[in-house]
């Protein structure tokens, strides 16, 4: 990933991340976004939404909820990795480093969405905060029903 983040940042590097530290860092994994997949995927449940399989590696960016028979991807989006407008965030520390990973983030959402669209999928993204109060929780079930 650090090759394709350099022509992001100023002057090709990370400025003051120690290699080791960076190498070290890159090599972290996250463990998908548990707690805003759950919701969602209890809410599904709740409202006796069936027929969806969870993280269909086989399309393209795993969407975290795919409807086979309805053609439809649903992709659950942290606030903070894919840049919320509405509660999205450059740190402050490293803030380049942080600019550039989201916009990657963001460019591979959008290319994803247009190949899954050129394979007749519907994508849905749904922001981590959508999930969060009752009200908008009924907005994210609305959007998936039509």
């Amino acid at each position: 990933m650090e090759k394709r983040l350099r022509k992001y940042l100023t002057n090709g590097n990370f400025g003051t991340v120690v290699p080791k530290v960076s190498k070290t860092m890159s090599l972290i994994r996250g463990k998908k976004n548990r707690t805003t997949e759950l919701k969602l995927r209890m809410l599904l449940t709740s409202k006796g939404i069936k027929g969806w399989k969870l993280h269909a590696i086989e399309l393209e960016g795993n969407p975290d909820f795919y409807f086979e028979k309805k053609k439809l991807a649903i992709f659950v989006d942290g606030c903070f990795w894919h840049g919320c407008p509405r509660c999205g965030h450059i740190p402050k520390t490293r803030s380049a480093f942080w600019k550039a990973k989201i916009s990657r983030n963001r460019k591979r959402d959008r290319e994803c969405v247009r190949i899954l669209k050129e394979l007749g999928i519907k994508s849905i993204r749904i922001w981590e905060h959508e999930l969060r109060n009752q009200k908008d929780r009924k907005k994210v079930i609305s959007k998936i029903i039509q």
